[in-house]
């Protein structure tokens, strides 16, 4: 029943993107940022250089970035504004930016990390990646500095103007963990509450996670995920506090974002 119901919103939503990618040419994508996040529709807002071409992604230092849609990336690494910053060349012809990435070398504002590989960026140069692949870390370079870290994103159609991303990251799905090299699969341990189970499936209310072989972990996070439990021992109770083991899973959209019955539990705790 619930994943149903899950892919009956999904289907909803990808109905509304398409008809706003009909519109703009912009196609259904996920969401840039693994992890929690606050944004608003700020897009066009006054700001210093003029209207704001994007929406600021409030989130954690380092949290993951990932590739929304297939495409190349390409580093930017010359501008004061910008700081670390990347485009997404997608493979729709949509052409996405990825702006104050990290440029930091600990936990605190060192400034001292440059815009290469393993600071800023997850992958090389020129490299086409997949969509959930990742391919930065957020951060706060450039004329972010010292403010929160976020993630600066911006949507250009054809590679035209820029046109608000808020629409799409609304319907876009949002990732548990940024999705494995390709052909591997990938584990989760996942604490949290249980919400509901029965002999097929377990539903917990998940607060912490950590991935492997990403080695991601997030915390407060909130997501409530239903996993396949047949043929598991699965003796909880409604409220209980719970550390689950998933099976090993493919890299699909579904698993990386938790939809209903993707993940499936090896033991739980």
């Amino acid at each position: 029943m619930r994943a149903r119901l899950y892919l009956a919103v999904i289907a909803v939503a990808l109905a509304c993107a398409a008809t706003a990618s009909a519109k703009s040419s912009v196609p259904a994508f996920l969401f840039p940022v693994v992890g929690p996040v606050t944004y608003t529709n700020d897009f066009g807002q006054p700001r210093a250089g003029g209207p704001h071409q994007g929406n600021d992604l409030l989130g954690t230092k380092r949290a993951p970035v990932v590739a929304v849609e297939d495409g190349t990336v390409e580093y930017w690494t010359t501008s004061a504004t910008a700081g670390c910053m990347l485009y997404l060349y997608g493979d729709s012809g949509t052409m996405y930016e990825y702006i104050h990435l990290n440029n930091d070398l600990t936990t605190g504002n060192d400034n001292k990390g440059k815009c290469v590989q393993g600071v800023a960026y997850a992958v090389a140069d020129k490299t086409h990646v997949e969509a959930g692949q990742q391919i930065g870390y957020l951060g706060d370079s450039g004329d972010a500095n010292g403010i929160h870290p976020h993630l600066h994103f911006e949507v250009h159609p054809g590679g035209g103007k820029a046109v608000s991303p808020f629409p799409y990251l609304k319907t876009a799905a949002q990732l548990l963990v940024p999705a494995p090299p390709a052909g591997s699969p990938f584990t989760l341990k996942l604490t949290g509450t249980v919400v509901a189970v029965d002999d097929t499936e377990l539903t917990v209310d998940v607060t912490t996670l950590a991935a492997w072989p990403s080695h991601v972990k997030q915390t407060k996070l909130n997501r409530v995920v239903t996993l396949t439990a047949t043929g598991a021992d699965v003796t909880v109770t409604v409220g209980q506090k719970v550390v689950v083991w998933t099976l090993p899973a493919p890299g699909t959209v579904e698993a990386i974002s938790g939809a209903p019955d993707a993940l499936t539990v090896d033991r739980v705790a």
